[in-house]
């Protein structure tokens, strides 16, 4: 079942961590009943949905996401069809992202200690790259000249081209000299991997490490990811005054629809907003 679920989801042009995934819940399933996930039936299934719920308190954890997602991937790639309409519905959370200011992002990006991880922190945030995105940089996506990175296979296998600041081409031009990556912009190291299963970048452990020390370092409170950094690419754009479908197109969004959440993040339009505190006493 595995090697068929492999196939199923590259061919879906899902990502290996999906995959990863879905089979990790889907197995945890199979040993506690002992048999194939797509044998079992409706009451059983539900028994095991509620017992997780009960675990993980609440149905929006990703325990039990990933079990309800791997399911109908499942029963879909089965043909089970009838399956598939009897699991419960997730709600997905109304979650405004998380955004730095100006401020704090001027902070964030002075406070590595190693030029690589400044570089990446401005390349995650100057150019509103996902994770997998900054990783798979080479160094033949760079166009100094024209001041633009090819951004290739992005989410749902799309190119884009995204605009390089001049600040940010003189520290890339500064870390290469300094560097010599050969290939990919951020080489990483093969430690504790097999040795066919390392291809020369950095991991992702490695990027969220450089951020997360990067925060530590520049005293920032916020809950941040290193999604934080592409949220505030695209809110500060907006602030600037850069229409939302431009912001659209430079993240690589499939639908408007999702670029719309920025609207509701940041300040600006024809008036920026404030507190009734401001003015409560300055009128007579």
């Amino acid at each position: 079942m595995y090697a068929l679920m492999q196939q199923k989801v590259s061919i879906a042009g899902k990502s290996p961590s999906t995959l990863n995934g879905y089979s990790t819940h889907l197995a945890k399933l199979a040993l506690h009943f002992g048999c194939v996930p797509t044998e079992l039936d409706t009451d059983q299934i539900n028994d095991y949905l509620y017992l997780i719920q009960q675990r993980h308190n609440t149905p929006s954890d990703s325990y039990f996401k990933f079990t309800v997602y791997g399911l109908r991937f499942a029963f879909r790639m089965m043909g089970l069809k009838d399956k598939h309409i009897e699991l419960p519905s997730i709600r997905h959370e109304k979650k405004l992202p998380i955004v730095l200011s100006r401020e704090e992002m001027k902070r964030l990006l002075k406070a590595p200690k190693l030029l690589k991880h400044r570089i990446l922190i401005g390349l995650l945030y100057g150019c509103g790259l996902r994770c997998f995105e900054a990783r798979n940089v080479r160094l033949a996506d760079l166009d100094f000249d024209r001041r633009m990175l090819h951004v290739q296979k992005g989410k749902g296998k799309k190119d884009r081209y995204v605009p390089l600041s001049p600040i940010l081409i003189r520290g890339l031009q500064l870390y290469i000299g300094a560097e010599n990556p050969e290939e990919y912009l951020f080489n990483g190291k093969p430690e504790g991997r097999a040795g066919g299963d390392f291809d020369g970048r950095y991991s992702q452990r490695g990027v969220q490490w450089a951020v997360k020390e990067a925060k530590k370092a520049a005293g920032i409170t916020k809950e941040m990811t290193v999604h934080t950094l592409r949220h505030t690419f695209a809110t500060h754009l907006l602030e600037e005054g850069l229409d939302i479908i431009s912001i659209k197109d430079l993240l690589g969004h499939e639908c408007i629809d999702t670029t719309m959440v920025y609207l509701h993040v940041a300040q600006s339009g024809r008036r920026k907003p404030f507190s009734p505190l401001d003015t409560l006493y300055s009128k007579a």
